[in-house]
């Protein structure tokens, strides 16, 4: 009997049968990552190479040219080789760090994705570190308020940025605040990440640098904001329906606390997913920013590989933009499993 109650003490408590429990669900995430990440590899490996006709033609878009240049493209891909060679050699390159060599730069591709990582990295984190705190409030205030004046405002305001493509919205904010609009005189620049007689390795290089960052990181804080204030609204507008807000109402509780301590937390759930995904999308996010704003990072590197293409820089950035999203929805999940152990079952 008495190991009958200490054993449905354990139980109770959750301590040893939690841990076990959220073990297997983080081992079971993990092996999914796992087998997502492989399932890139093998499409990243076979995105061109099942186009119908020569893969060195393919690549060359047709342009004319000469036998030995298509030659030199054959021999630099491996392409000459069989095809499951090819593709182990190209996922022990990859294990290895070897991504290639950009044809367009002549330098390795992983050297050419590291040197244009941190304008990406700065311009997507900042805006989405914004859009979600400016979002989250929105929605907070708009779903607690719902039905009034704020609450329309930022609902039809929100949803006319949802529906807004990035790039026409980018266009405008150029045309408003950086060529200028009538007697408005332009205030930011209108692309690049430095001025011309700029130090990037001095402070005032860094500074500059973030005045560039400024308006295409209020672009993407304004097209990226929609989305958390939209989810946050809906999201507490069903926590507000559930019977224990009620029950923490007849325990005395205000309006304030009920929201702070029950229904906000409960409503942030799906918020965590989308931060973390969004976080993931560093580089499929800002291409169209950066090139319009000419921001030299992943985005404007991806647009600049698939014009000539660079087969070898496309397969980097694809592969590590894949990897990003995979690795922010492992982290989503397991951040959810702690904040809601109902998942795990």
């Amino acid at each position: 009997m008495t190991t009958l109650v200490a054993a449905g003490n354990e139980v109770a408590s959750g301590s040893p049968v939690r841990r076990r429990s959220y073990g297997r669900y983080v081992l079971g995430k993990a092996l999914g990552a796992l087998g997502s990440l492989f399932f890139v590899l093998v499409v990243n490996f076979f995105l061109f190479r099942v186009l119908p006709g020569d893969p060195a033609r393919t690549l060359t878009r047709g342009r004319a040219v000469k036998k030995e240049q298509l030659d030199a493209i054959t021999e630099h891909y491996g392409l000459d080789q069989p095809l499951p060679q090819q593709f182990l050699t190209y996922l022990k390159n990859t294990f290895q760090g070897d991504l290639g060599v950009s044809i367009r730069y002549n330098v390795p591709v992983s050297e050419l994705i590291v040197d244009r990582m941190w304008p990406t990295i700065a311009l997507v984190g900042v805006s989405t570190i914004l859009s979600m705190v400016i979002g989250v409030y929105l929605g907070m205030v708009s779903a607690w308020r719902r039905g009034g004046g704020f609450d329309n405002f930022s609902t039809g305001t929100t949803l006319t940025l949802y529906s807004m493509p990035e790039w026409w919205l980018g266009l405008l904010l150029i045309a408003g605040l950086s060529v200028g609009a009538g007697p408005l005189p332009g205030i930011f620049p209108t692309g690049g990440l430095h001025s011309i007689d700029a130090d990037p390795s001095s402070l005032s290089g860094v500074l500059d640098a973030a005045w560039h960052l400024t308006l295409p990181v209020i672009t993407l804080t304004l097209a990226y904001l929609a989305e958390y204030s939209l989810i946050m609204r809906s999201s507490l507008l069903d926590e507000l329906g559930e019977d224990y807000l009620v029950t923490a109402r007849a325990k005395g509780l205000r309006d304030v606390e009920v929201r702070r301590r029950h229904a906000v937390p409960n409503a942030l759930l799906p918020t965590t997913t989308l931060s973390a995904l969004n976080i993931g999308f560093v580089v499929s996010g800002a291409i169209t920013i950066e090139t319009i704003f000419s921001i030299p990072g992943l985005g404007l590197l991806s647009y600049e590989a698939l014009s000539i293409p660079d087969y070898d820089v496309l397969q980097g950035t694809f592969l590590l933009a894949s990897g990003a999203v995979i690795a922010a929805n492992l982290a989503a999940n397991l951040i959810y499993g702690v904040l809601d152990p109902r998942v795990r079952t």
